[in-house]
C-alpha cells in the first residue's frame, strides 16, 4: 500500500530514511567533503560554491528529525549516532564556511540557533547550548528595538526595519532557551516577542483588512510580513508568505507549552486555519517562488516545509475530537501524501523533488526546494509516531 494512502508509522519511517538518504545521495558534495551540501542537484557550475546560511540551518534540523525518529534507546539520549553526525557535520560546516556564528542577519541566525538547541537536546554537548545563547544575545543586543520593546530588526545594516520571519524565529528560540534553562530573562524576551508579533504583524494586519472595502474571506488572523521596509513606517499587508504563518502558530505552540493557556492554541488554529483558506485555495500551496519571482527554489522553496513543520507541531497538542484537529488534519495529512511514493521503491532513495509537490522535478533542484519535502515527510513520520502513541 502507498504509504500516502495511510501506511502507519511504519511506511512513513521507510519513507523518511529514503528522504534521508536521498538527500545525501543528491546534495552532499563529493568535491568538498562531509561538511558541505551543494546548493543545487545535480549540481550547476553557477552554485558550486554558493553559501546559504539559513538554508544550512534548516538541513541540520532536518537531520536531527532523523537521528530523533530513528532514536536508539540504548544510546545517551535516545538518537541515531550516524544521524547525528550528519547533523553535526553540516553545523560544523556552516560554522567553517561562515567564518564563525554570526553574520548580518538576525532572522538567519535564529534559524542557526534553533538548530544549535536542537543538536543540544539530541547530543547534550554545552557547546551547542552555549551557541545557541550566544546566537540569542547577538540578536538581543544588536537587533532589539529601543522603540519598540520585544522587536528584533532584520538586519544590521536595517535597524529600522522589522519582519514576521525574523521575530518569529526569535520567539520560538526565547520559549525554547526558557525551557532549556529555566532563565527567566529568556521567558520575558519570548513574551514580548510574541506580544510584539501578535500586535504589529496579526493586529496590524486585522487593521489593514478592517480598512478594506472588500476585505478576502478568511483573511483574519494571518501574518504580515514586515514593517517599514522602505523607510516609511507602512505594513506589508499584501506580503502572506506560509513561513511567516507557520512561525506564529510554532512561538504560539512553545507559549503554550509554558504556560498551557488553551487560548494560545486556539490563535494558532485561526491562523493555520486561515493560512490554508487564503494560500492553498486548491488545497495545496502552489505559487510562493512566482510571488517572489524566483524561477523555481530559491528561498521560497522553504516555505511551506516551514509552515508544515510547525503545523505537525500545533496538530500533536490539538485534543483528538476538537473542531481545530478535524479542520486542519485533512489538509496536512493530504500535502504530505503528496510526497509518498508506492513501497515497492522503499529501497530507493528519495527523488529530487519539485515546488509543487504534486509534480515531477525538473532538471534542476534547489536544496531548499528538497529540504522543505524532507522536513515534512519527517513531520508526517512524527505524526504517524504521535498518533500511535495517542
Amino acid at each position: 500500500m502507498p504509504a500516502g494512502a495511510g501506511g502507519g508509522a511504519a511506511s512513513w519511517n521507510r519513507l523518511a530514511d529514503r528522504a534521508q538518504e536521498g538527500l545525501t545521495q543528491h546534495f552532499q558534495s563529493r568535491v568538498f567533503g562531509a561538511r558541505w551540501l551543494h546548493n543545487s542537484a545535480p549540481i550547476r557550475l553557477a552554485h558550486l560554491v554558493t553559501f546559504n546560511y539559513w538554508w544550512l540551518a534548516h538541513a541540520v534540523e532536518v537531520r536531527v528529525d532523523g537521528a530523533e525518529r530513528r532514536g536508539d534507546a540504548k544510546s545517551a539520549h535516545g538518537a541515531d549516532a550516524r544521524r547525528v553526525q550528519l547533523a553535526e557535520n553540516t553545523y560544523a560546516g556552516i560554522l567553517c564556511r561562515n567564518r564563525g556564528l554570526f553574520n548580518h542577519y538576525f532572522d538567519d541566525m535564529g534559524w542557526l540557533a534553533i538548530a544549535a538547541l536542537r543538536l543540544f537536546d539530541v547530543t547534550r554537548s554545552a557547546r551547542y547550548l552555549a551557541d545557541a545563547e550566544a546566537l540569542w544575545e547577538h540578536i538581543h543586543s544588536r537587533g532589539g528595538s529601543s522603540a519598540r520593546p520585544g522587536a528584533i530588526a532584520w538586519r544590521d545594516s536595517q535597524l529600522d526595519y522589522l519582519n514576521a520571519p525574523t521575530n518569529g524565529a526569535f520567539a520560538i528560540l526565547s520559549s525554547r532557551l526558557a525551557a532549556r534553562t529555566g532563565s527567566a530573562r529568556y521567558e520575558a524576551a519570548a513574551d514580548a516577542s510574541l506580544a510584539f508579533f501578535t500586535e504589529t504583524f496579526v493586529g496590524g494586519q486585522n487593521a489593514a483588512l478592517a480598512a478594506s472595502p472588500a476585505p478576502p474571506a478568511g483573511a483574519a488572523d494571518l501574518v504580515a510580513d514586515g514593517i517599514n521596509r522602505l523607510g516609511d513606517g507602512a505594513l506589508d499587508s499584501g506580503w502572506l508568505f506560509t513561513y511567516n504563518q507557520g512561525l506564529y502558530v510554532g512561538a504560539l505552540v512553545e507559549a503554550f507549552d509554558r504556560s498551557a493557556d488553551p487560548h494560545l492554541l486556539e490563535r494558532a488554529t485561526r491562523t493555520a486555519a486561515a493560512t490554508i483558506a487564503r494560500l492553498a485555495p486548491s488545497g495545496r500551496f502552489l505559487d510562493e517562488p512566482a510571488r517572489l519571482e524566483q524561477r523555481g527554489g530559491g528561498d521560497a522553496g522553504l516555505f511551506k516545509g516551514i509552515f508544515v513543520r510547525y503545523l505537525e507541531l500545533l496538530l500533536e497538542r490539538l485534543e483528538p475530537d476538537s473542531s481545530g484537529l478535524r479542520m486542519l488534519e485533512p489538509f496536512f495529512l493530504a500535502n504530505t501524501a503528496l510526497l509518498a511514493a508506492p513501497e515497492p521503491h522503499a529501497t530507493e532513495a528519495c527523488p529530487r523533488v519539485a515546488d509543487d509537490w504534486a509534480a515531477a522535478p525538473g532538471p534542476t533542484t534547489a536544496l531548499s526546494t528538497q529540504l522543505a519535502a524532507v522536513m515534512a515527510i519527517e513531520a508526517r513520520a512524527r505524526y504517524e509516531r504521535h498518533g500511535a502513541a495517542r
